[in-house]
C-alpha cells in the first residue's frame, strides 16, 4: 500500500496520528487505500481538540484555533502553517459549530472526509438524532471552502514534505555528505535512527567498522576512542566488538503520538515542543526505543535498549547501532529495508541483527476479508528466506541474527475496548470501541483483525500469528548460514505483563494511548530486558564478552563524544 506520507504535514495543527503505522507496506497487494482517509482521520481529531479547548476555556471558536496555533513551534514553519490553515478554513469551522455539529459533521461538511458511493459512513461519534443526510444538507447551506489541493501544495511547505518523502522511500539519511549512510544531522532518518557519523566528508569513517590501524592516530570508527594501552595493545583489541541492527516494523522503530497532543486540558506550549523532531522522524522515536535507544527513558524505569547493555558490556560498541525499521514494514518487504543497512563484510565488526516484524504480515487495511490478505505460512517462508540470504552476503563472519516471533494482538480488544480513548476523556464520549470502529471503516485501522469488536476475526488473526510464528522457529532450527548463527525468540508479552504487573502496573499501561496499538516505551523497554535475559542464558556469545579495559576507556574518554 502506499505510504500516505503527506499525513505528518497534512494539518499542522495536529499531525494525524496514524500517519506511518497504517501505512502497511504491502505494495505488491492489489488495492489503494486513499490518503483522503488518513486526512479525515486528522481532521476529526483537530477538529474535536479544537472544539474541547473552547470547552475547557469557555471561549470562542476562534479564540481556541487561535490558541492551538500559539502553542505550536515556529520550526518547520509549524505555527505559520497552523495561521494559514485556520485563515482558509477558521471561518467556516465557526459557523458549523454555531449549527451545534459535531467534529463528524465539520468534516464531511469541508470535505475532508467523503462517503464513498456504496461504502458505509464513517464516524467518531454517535450520528446526530436528525438523519445524516438531513444534518449534511443543512450544514452545507452556508457558503464553505472546499478542502482542495493538500497544504504540501503551499510553496513554504513544499520542500519540507519532500524531505520527509525521501526519508521514509529510501529509510537512509537526507543530510549525508559523504554518502556512508551515517549523518551528524539527528532526524530525516540520521543519527536517531545509526550511530552519530564523526566525520561527514570522508566515507571511510563511520560507525561499526574495524579501527583504522586500531585507531592509533584517529578514531575511524566514531566510538571516541583512539588509545594504546600499556602492553601496546588497543583498548578494543580482542574485545570482541558487534553493533546491534534492528530490522523492524512500527513497533521497533518506536511509534508513538503523544496523548498530551489530544489532552485539552493539560494542553500548553510544552506539549508540543517535540513536534518538529516528530514530524521529521515519521512520528517515530527509535532514540527511545528498546533495541537502538539511546537517550535516558522517559518512562523512569531502570530498564536500558539493547544497545545501551551492549554499550555497557563493551564501551568499543559506542555509537554501533542501526534502527532500519519502517512504519509499515513487513517480511514481504523487509529484504529491500536491507539496501540501507550498513555493513562491510571486510572492512566492519560484526553484528547482531534482530528481525522484528511483529505485526504486520497479519495486520492489513481490508475492512472485507483481511484474513485473505495475511501472510501465509509458505510466503512467509519464502520471504525471510530471502533475507536471510541478503543478510549472509552484507554480514561480517561472526555475526548473529535473532529472528522473533510475531504478537499476540487479541490482547489489545481485550484491555481497551471498554477505556477511554484520550480524545473522549473530557467528555466521556469516545472510547476505543468507537476509534476501532472508525478506523476500520475508513480502512486505515492499524490491524482490523485485531482492532475488532468481531471475536472470529480476532481468534482468526491470532491463530495466523501463532502459525507465522512457528514457521519462523522451523527456519531458526533448520537453516544454516556461512555468516551468522540463527535463533529463535517468541514474543512472549505474556510475560512482561506479569513482570509490569509485580512492578504494581496495569496491562493497558503498556499500550499507545492514542493509536490503541503499538507497545509503549515502558513496554519496549521490558521486552529488551526479556530479550536480553534469554539470550545471555540461552546463547551468551551472542552478546560478546565484557571489555576489561573499559575502567579505562571511561577515565581517558569520559562519554566517548556523546551520541
Amino acid at each position: 500500500m502506499k505510504s500516505p506520507w503527506r499525513i505528518l504535514v497534512v494539518s499542522p495543527l495536529l499531525l494525524l496520528p496514524l500517519h506511518s503505522s497504517t501505512s502497511r507496506a504491502h505494495d505488491n497487494q492489489p488495492g489503494t487505500i486513499r490518503s483522503d482517509h488518513y486526512t479525515c482521520v486528522g481532521c476529526v481529531l483537530v477538529v474535536s481538540v479544537i472544539e474541547q479547548l473552547a470547552q475547557v476555556h469557555n471561549s470562542t471558536v476562534q479564540a481556541s484555533m487561535e490558541r492551538l496555533c500559539s502553542y505550536l513551534p515556529e520550526e518547520w514553519v509549524l505555527k505559520t502553517a497552523c495561521y494559514m490553515m485556520v485563515h482558509v478554513f477558521g471561518a467556516d469551522i465557526i459557523k458549523l459549530f454555531d449549527k451545534d455539529v459535531n467534529a463528524d459533521v465539520v468534516c464531511h461538511t469541508l470535505e475532508f472526509c467523503k462517503q464513498e458511493p456504496g461504502q458505509p459512513l464513517c464516524h467518531l461519534y454517535p450520528l446526530p438524532k436528525e438523519s445524516w443526510k438531513f444534518t449534511l444538507e443543512k450544514a452545507r447551506h452556508i457558503k464553505y471552502t472546499r478542502s482542495g489541493a493538500g497544504i504540501c501544495s503551499l510553496p513554504f511547505l513544499a520542500k519540507i514534505c519532500q524531505k520527509i518523502k525521501l526519508a521514509i522511500k529510501n529509510s537512509v539519511p537526507i543530510k549525508d555528505v559523504d554518502s556512508d549512510k551515517y549523518s551528524i544531522f539527528p532526524t530525516l532518518r540520521g543519527y536517531h535512527w545509526r550511530g552519530r557519523d564523526c566525520n561527514d566528508s570522508d566515507k571511510t569513517v563511520y560507525p561499526g567498522r574495524r579501527p583504522d590501524n586500531w585507531d592509533a592516530h584517529r578514531d575511524s570508527n566514531c566510538n571516541g576512542i583512539w588509545c594504546i594501552s600499556n602492553v601496546n595493545q588497543s583498548c578494543c583489541l580482542g574485545s570482541q566488538p558487534r553493533g546491534i541492527i534492528l530490522l523492524g516494523d512500527s513497533a521497533g522503530a518506536h511509534f508513538h503520538i503523544p496523548p498530551e497532543w489530544l489532552t485539552v486540558s493539560q494542553m500548553s506550549v510544552n506539549s508540543f515542543l517535540n513536534l518538529p523532531t516528530a514530524v521529521t522522524n515519521e512520528l517515530d522515536w527509535p532514540q527511545l526505543s528498546g533495541t537502538t535507544g539511546f537517550l535516558d527513558s522517559a518512562s523512569k524505569i531502570k530498564e536500558n535498549s539493547i544497545y545501551l547493555r551492549l554499550r555497557k558490556r563493551n564501551r568499543c560498541n559506542h555509537r554501533d547501532y542501526q534502527n532500519i525499521s519502517k512504519n509499515g514494514a513487513s517480511s514481504r518487504n523487509v529484504k529491500s529495508l536491507i539496501e540501507s543497512l550498513s555493513r562491510n563484510q571486510l572492512l566492519d565488526h560484526p553484528a547482531i541483527v534482530i528481525y522484528a516484524m511483529i505485526g504486520n504480515d497479519v495486520c492489513n487495511g481490508r475492512k472485507t476479508d483481511p484474513v485473505s490478505a495475511m501472510t501465509t505460512p509458505e510466503q512467509l517462508y519464502a520471504n525471510v528466506l530471502k533475507m536471510l540470504e541478503a543478510l549472509n552476503s552484507h554480514l561480517p563472519t561472526g555475526s548473529h541474527v535473532i529472528l522473533y516471533g510475531l504478537a499476540h494482538g487479541a490482547f489489545l480488544w481485550d484491555t481497551l475496548h471498554s477505556r477511554y480513548h484520550p480524545l473522549g476523556q473530557l467528555n466521556k464520549d469516545v472510547t476505543y470501541t468507537q476509534l476501532y470502529s472508525f478506523l476500520g471503516c475508513l480502512q486505515v485501522s492499524p490491524c482490523p483483525g485485531w482492532m475488532s469488536a468481531n471475536e472470529t476475526l480476532r481468534a482468526l488473526t491470532s491463530e495466523r500469528a501463532q502459525q507465522l510464528s512457528e514457521t519462523l522457529r522451523k527456519i531458526a532450527a533448520s537453516k544454516k548460514f556461512t555468516n551468522f548463527n540463527l535463533f529463535y525468540l517468541d514474543f512472549a508479552f505474556q510475560e512482561v505483563v506479569e513482570e509490569w504487573q509485580k512492578m504494581g502496573g496495569q496491562p493497558w499501561e503498556l499500550i499507545e494511548a492514542v493509536d490503541g496499538f503499538h507497545p509503549n516505551e515502558v513496554a519496549l523497554l521490558l521486552f529488551a530486558d526479556q530479550l536480553w535475559e534469554k539470550v545471555q542464558r540461552q546463547w551468551p556469545d551472542v552478546l560478546g564478552k565484557e571489555n576489561p579495559f573499559n575502567p579505562q576507556i571511561e577515565e581517558v574518554f569520559g562519554d566517548q563524544g556523546g551520541h
